[in-house]
């Protein structure tokens, strides 16, 4: 849980008395600037890179703008009106839904203010709103995955922009902010509902919109470069111990679980998808491997502070287990477009590890906030709790990319490059630049 995840004796003894004012923590400060700069990484460079290479070299150059532009639009939008939604708070029952306006444009926060007093969460709380608009904008960025080679940059850009309000910030409230799935007791320590389920199942929706790319399943899309995609698939795993073990909030014993795990389930994920492929086509793949890597991070990330080596390394292998069904075999009998199977991994691994948590969390009064399972060790109930989690949260991402993708798309004068630009390709269309000139 993000807002409100740790007890006080994981922090240490606090260096002051009651009555005394409370002092900054250097190190918890130094560790979540350093978180904040891991996870912004993982957008305009690691998955920039991941999908760029995954592209038609026509296309490269708009692919990598999208993943970049949706981060610089996103982080606004989350300034403008996102973390009020999120972790704000406003009276009545609609608190259980969204926080308020009150810290628009972060009006009411001090550049003084700690992140949290009561939580022992002594570094600044701009600090705070950083980390979690990095976390915003990459959600977003996840979903440009399944639209690339087809869909209009200012389109993308207004949608990524109003979703970020309107879709992303009030699951973050549910989920981490005080609203109602956090008062459930549901987990998710660093973001398999708020961030991977939620932007792989935008990424498919949008998907399904704006249909098939020009020629697909008819005309060879061969990627530009695997090693790009490789690159940036080390740098998203880099970036992603930002991501889980900053989840912490604190340089404690809770990020050293989370760093452990965090590792141990990307690491397994990538040996089973290799094993996987090499089963079923006879030859691993640098692709398959990057995918298992991913695959194994999105199904830990919900789960990274909660849970043993034991839990974490079968999360692992179902995660990858789940996403090559997904991209493999489940994409191809439904015949959708997800083009850079942002449904198939993000979506269904982060799908598995929502409900993982719920079986493998730790009975560990110092690991979990609250919820079923620290009350009353009620291990069905936790399960169940995720459950409907990752159906509130699916069902509002359904409905709510649908509005938000017709509203951008009559701003725009339709969401669909035309075919002009789309044969030329969209670096030179659009951007009037190429990825690459060789």
């Amino acid at each position: 849980m993000k807002k409100l995840l740790l007890s006080m004796p994981l922090f240490g003894v606090l260096a002051f008395a009651d009555e005394a004012e409370p002092v900054l923590n250097s190190g918890d400060t130094a560790w979540m600037m350093i978180s904040t700069a891991l996870v912004m990484l993982m957008t305009p460079i690691g998955l920039a890179l991941f999908y760029g290479g995954m592209t038609r070299s026509k296309n490269i150059l708009n692919t990598y703008s999208m993943v970049f532009g949706a981060f610089a639009i996103a982080f606004i939008a989350w300034i403008v009106a996102g973390f009020s939604i999120a972790f704000g708070t406003m009276e009545g029952s609609m608190n259980q839904f969204i926080g308020g306006f009150s810290h628009v444009m972060l009006d009411g926060i001090s550049w003084k203010e700690f992140a949290s007093v009561e939580l022992g969460q002594l570094y600044p709380k701009f600090i705070f709103v950083v980390f979690q608009g990095t976390f915003a904008a990459i959600t977003i960025a996840i979903a440009s995955g399944s639209v690339i080679e087809r869909m209009k940059f200012s389109t993308w850009m207004i949608f990524a922009a109003i979703w970020t309000i309107v879709v992303y910030a009030p699951i973050a409230h549910m989920v981490w902010g005080g609203g109602y799935l956090f008062n459930e007791g549901a987990l998710d320590f660093a973001g398999g509902t708020v961030v991977h389920m939620n932007g792989g199942l935008a990424g498919l929706v949008l998907a399904l919109l704006i249909g098939k790319r020009a020629g697909y399943s008819k005309v060879a899309m061969k990627p530009v470069s695997i090693i790009l995609t490789a690159v940036g698939a080390g740098l998203l795993w880099f970036g992603w111990y930002g991501f889980n073990a900053g989840s912490a909030f604190g340089a404690n014993a809770i990020a050293g679980v989370a760093f452990l795990t965090t590792t141990v389930a990307a690491s397994v994920a990538t040996l089973t998808w290799l094993a996987i492929e090499s089963l079923i086509f006879k030859k691993p793949t640098l692709l398959g491997a990057a995918s298992g890597a991913i695959a194994g991070l999105v199904a830990i990330t919900p789960a990274a502070g909660f849970v043993s080596v034991g839990g974490a390394l079968i999360i692992g292998i179902m995660g990858a287990i789940v996403a090559f069904f997904g991209v493999s075999i489940l994409k191809k009998k439904l015949g959708f477009d997800d083009s850079l199977d942002a449904f198939g991994i993000h979506f269904l691994a982060g799908l598995w590890g929502a409900i993982a948590t719920g079986i493998f969390a730790l009975n560990d009064k110092d690991l979990l906030w609250d919820g079923p399972l620290k009350a009353s060790d009620d291990r069905l109930g936790q399960i169940f709790v995720q459950f409907e989690s990752a159906l509130i949260v699916g069902a509002y991402t359904l409905v709510g990319t649908i509005v938000v993708y017709y509203i951008a798309s009559f701003l725009t004068g339709g969401a669909r490059v035309n075919e002009d630009k789309d044969s030329q390709g969209l670096d030179e269309s659009v951007h009037g630049e190429r990825g690459f000139n060789l």
